[in-house]
């Protein structure tokens, strides 16, 4: 049955798997894309990866440890860029995830609970999602998985190989997403529940926590270092950092209990919370479910993107599965049960699929549009200026670099307020090697909002091709170098 429920599972990440990066996560997975590309077309420096959007700079950004594109960008040096590349690999770790966390789900519970769980969170439309996207979530959730299953092993058989790969694994999960930190509070009640008060003078202990923490600080001073002296000065993740308000927290509450999750199993593991196991390290899944709660507390403006909350997939996934068996296990006769059973399967398959493929829409396509377009009539070595609305999507596509207008180091800054702001900023990319301008679908109506700036643009800008979809000008020389010249 786990065999079956695994192969369903993988088997529907593979719809739409040549999907451009134009859904709805398109910002994130252009970014991660545009980082294996230039891996890929601007040496294998593993140390400085590099996005589009920084104009004429280089591009290096503080991220975390960039084992997924630079994974990718070895295969292009044999296949060349595809999307589907980057969707495989997440998929095959989303697939090497399954077993570890039904092992890791059995030897707690029982294989029943473990079942239950797995089918929950192979099917949960966050994990559906997440699980074919080109971003670093689900290996750094893989890893998650493995480190408590193997450090649950050392715990419980004091096999020296599992606290090996356990440490390894922990060291994984923190470079690949550092909010995977949050895992030492259910690794904590482990060794809580193993050793008692006495965990402290356990040397391996320590020797454990050097080797999962110490390379993490290292890359990530490296990365905030590259941050910190090279445009556009971003570091990923910067910022997240913020308590919000109630209503801010409450929009996250409703999309987790609903999109992320499905309401049939937010209900199902509301009930199974509270439902407190009698095994010895039965209660790790709260410790984690707390830890997640306070992460999203004190990240509140972090976890705007739903990606962030992934771990709690596999934590509900359990209290679901908890309740599920406490009820089967209730009911009487067999045919009855099988009908409760049968009930539950069908129901939550069908909501993961009804809230799942709202992900899949192309809510980028007019990036992805305009883009193709300046790939065919701007030169290789142009410099866009585009109205993006902050998604690098246009920039992959386009396989261009550019700013983001308006901008600041880099990052966008929302609409202009006036003709005269956006006056002045396009000015002064011009001057740092701007040559053209991209006003895609979304962006198309500034040309009738803003008149004094449509004006600019008819002056200094040739328009170069100009439809009810979107709008492509090449860029006159600046008046700085106007000036100059006369």
């Amino acid at each position: 049955m786990a065999w079956l429920i695994a192969l369903a599972a993988i088997g529907a990440r593979f719809i739409a798997i040549t999907q451009p990066f134009i859904d709805n996560w398109s910002w994130r997975e252009s970014d991660v894309a545009a980082i294996a590309r230039n891996f890929f077309e601007n040496g294998f420096h593993f140390a400085y990866p590099q996005i589009d959007w920084a104009g004429n700079a280089a591009g290096y950004v503080g991220t975390e440890f960039p084992i997924l594109p630079f994974m990718v960008a070895l295969i292009y040096k044999f296949s060349g860029a595809h999307e589907w590349i980057g969707r495989l690999e997440t998929i095959l770790f989303f697939a090497a995830s399954l077993p570890i966390f039904y092992l890791l789900v059995r030897r707690i519970f029982r294989e029943s609970v473990a079942l239950w769980a797995l089918f929950f969170f192979s099917l949960a439309p966050l994990n559906i999602v997440a699980s074919r996207a080109f971003i670093p979530d689900v290996p750094s959730l893989f890893f998650s998985l493995a480190a408590l299953y193997f450090f649950l092993r050392w715990l419980e058989d004091d096999d020296r190989w599992s606290w090996l790969i356990a440490s390894i694994a922990l060291s994984l999960a923190i470079l690949t997403k550092a909010t995977s930190a949050i895992l030492g509070l259910p690794l904590l009640y482990l060794c809580c529940q193993r050793f008692g008060t006495s965990f402290v003078r356990q040397t391996r202990l320590w020797i454990f926590a050097a080797i999962a923490l110490l390379p993490a600080a290292i890359w990530y001073w490296h990365a905030r270092q590259i941050a910190k002296h090279n445009y556009p000065y971003h570091f990923f993740g910067a910022g997240g950092f913020e308590i919000m308000s109630l209503t801010w927290y409450a929009g996250i509450f409703w999309r987790v209990v609903t999109r992320s999750l499905t309401p049939l199993l937010s209900l199902l593991a509301l009930g199974g919370v509270f439902i407190l196991p009698r095994d010895k390290f039965g209660r790790v899944f709260h410790c984690w479910f707390g830890a997640m709660l306070a992460f999203v507390f004190f990240l509140g403006y972090g976890n705007r993107h739903p990606w962030y909350q992934l771990p709690l997939v596999p934590i509900v996934a359990v209290f679901a599965a908890v309740l599920c068996c406490e009820i089967a296990k209730r009911i009487e006769p067999r045919l009855v049960k099988g009908v409760f059973i049968a009930a539950v399967v069908i129901l939550f398959a069908d909501l993961a699929f009804v809230y799942a493929r709202t992900s899949y829409r192309p809510a980028s396509s007019d990036l992805y549009d305009v883009a193709l377009r300046l790939r065919e009539i701007t030169p290789a070595d142009s410099r866009i200026v585009a109205a993006d609305g902050g998604d690098p999507t246009l920039f992959y596509y386009a396989h261009r670099k550019g700013w983001h207008f308006l901008e600041k180091n880099g990052i966008w800054q929302g609409p202009p307020l006036d003709s005269a702001v956006a006056i002045a900023d396009l000015e002064k990319l011009r001057d740092r090697g701007a040559t053209h301008l991209a006003l895609p679908f979304r962006t198309r109506w500034w040309l009738d909002y803003y008149s004094e700036f449509a004006a600019y643009l008819k002056q200094n800008a040739e328009p170069m091709e100009v439809t009810s979809r979107f709008a492509i000008y090449r860029l006159t020389r600046s008046r700085k170098t106007n000036e100059t010249a006369q």
